[in-house]
């Protein structure tokens, strides 16, 4: 049984009553709770419903149990990771703005909640009214270290640094947030000759703000200062890079940002441009074998080199060469899977450029080491003698295929390959399967009317 994923802002006190739910469930013979205790419990793995071992089953073991089952060692590892992730969520996309304004207070509140990413209520319009609350109030500029650093008034975070170098590291605002976020998620994009974000970070850093500040966005996602200069994501017309991205990400990275950032790297796969990706490399993405984030949340965060190959990965399924040469220098085994994100099924980077046509990519890795795929490769670019040439050679890369790529006729319909789809067929690949989405499904759901009358 494999082990399963803590819930979103887990709850210690649930946790403890579903130990004890399954504790007395155990005690009782149900066959679930048995089965659970028997595959998790080092000690209990021969127990059976109705055993001395079960029938007197502690609380402790039971948590044991529990513990295992999400991946932890024991109870207190789960307890203290629960602790650490309950004390690092931050959800500011939950975060209601528009309310009625009632001093300075909630004034200085709702100017950071406009001019900040939230990554969930992010629209052009929040930091345009931010800018016009501060042009109405000009004394939020330097109100709190927060606006300070949301605006990058200089002069302000000069003066309140030099009278309290704590500021630099105070948690505050509306969203609990250190200085340095407040002033990686803002865009207030001001051109004021008075105002820097770039110099606000400089002292900031040097009064002690931690490089690798970042909360957890509903308790799962590490949104680092880094991951906010870098900023788009999924919607990146509502969630632009920061005015001076690459200046401020430098600064960073120097100050000691660790360079494995895990939300960089997911929100920027959606743009073709490399600039991060170049930057991360040079200050040693990949490397070492743990990353800031990995120490705070142990497995459930990507090591290093998961996070490189889950990236070579995506770049070897979209096409993007440069990305896939910058790399294969860094990543160890080109072959690797990652995390194994279902989306990309268990396909290497080859495997994946072979079976979206990307044949320079696949050509690239291969002479970085990956394993061919030369009858797939052939097929899926409907090459006939290759693939008759190949099966001469040995009568049993068919079965091999089909074993291994069950699905690739309905991939091949989904790409609008008719010709690929015929040199399946003639290997063996059946049309019509019943175990899973035809191709002519495939071809359907595309909404591809020629796909669909050839098939």
């Amino acid at each position: 049984m494999p082990t399963r994923c803590l819930p979103r802002e887990p709850s210690l006190e649930q946790l403890r009553t579903l130990a004890k739910t399954l504790q007395r469930l155990a005690r009782s013979g149900e066959a679930g709770a048995v089965e659970l205790v028997r595959e998790f419990h080092p000690r209990l793995a021969d127990a059976v419903a109705g055993c001395p071992e079960l029938v007197g089953l502690s609380r402790a073991d039971m948590q044991l149990a529990l513990a295992r089952s999400y991946g932890f060692a024991s109870w207190p590892k789960l307890r203290d990771h629960v602790a650490t992730v309950n004390r690092l969520t931050r959800n500011p996309h939950r975060q209601p703005v528009g309310n009625p304004v009632e001093g300075q207070a909630e004034l200085v509140d709702e100017f950071l909640l406009l001019a900040c990413l939230t990554y969930g209520a992010d629209d052009p319009s929040r930091p345009a009214r931010a800018r016009a609350l501060l042009a109405e109030h000009p004394e939020l500029a330097a109100a709190t270290i927060h606006t300070a650093a949301a605006v990058g008034h200089v002069a302000g975070a000069r003066d309140l640094l030099a009278a309290d170098p704590s500021l630099a590291s105070d948690e505050g605002g509306p969203y609990e947030w250190e200085p340095l976020l407040y002033l990686a998620y803002s865009r207030i994009d001001s051109t004021d000759p008075a105002h820097s974000t770039l110099e606000v970070a400089r002292l900031l850093l040097e009064a002690g703000a931690d490089p690798n500040a970042g909360y957890l966005w509903e308790s799962e996602y590490p949104f680092t200062a880094l991951t906010g200069a870098f900023g788009e994501g999924e919607n990146g017309v509502n969630t632009p890079p920061h005015q001076h991205a690459l200046t401020l990400a430098r600064l960073l990275l120097e100050a000691g940002a660790d360079p494995n950032d895990s939300q960089t790297l997911y929100n920027r796969q959606w743009s073709p441009d490399d600039d991060h990706l170049e930057l991360l490399v040079e200050f040693g993405l990949g490397r070492g074998t743990a990353t800031v984030w990995g120490t705070r949340l142990g497995a459930a965060h990507p090591t290093p080199q998961e996070l490189v190959e889950e990236e070579l990965r995506s770049a070897a399924e979209k096409g993007r060469i440069g990305r896939v040469r910058l790399l294969v220098d860094v990543v160890d085994d080109v072959d690797g899977i990652g995390t194994d994100h279902p989306l990309l099924e268990g396909r290497t980077a080859h495997q994946l450029a072979v079976l979206y046509g990307h044949t320079e990519i696949a050509r690239l890795l291969e002479t970085a080491g990956a394993v061919p795929q030369t009858l797939t490769a052939a097929c899926m670019r409907a090459d006939r003698p290759a693939v008759e040439r190949l099966v001469a050679g040995d009568a049993t890369l068919p079965g091999q295929l089909i074993a291994a790529w069950p699905d690739l006729v309905g991939k091949a319909a989904e790409l609008d390959r008719i010709d690929a789809i015929r040199l399946l067929m003639a290997i063996g690949f059946d049309l019509n399967p019943t175990d899973r989405r035809t191709p002519l499904h495939e071809a359907a759901f595309h909404g591809n009317l020629d796909l669909v009358r050839a098939l």
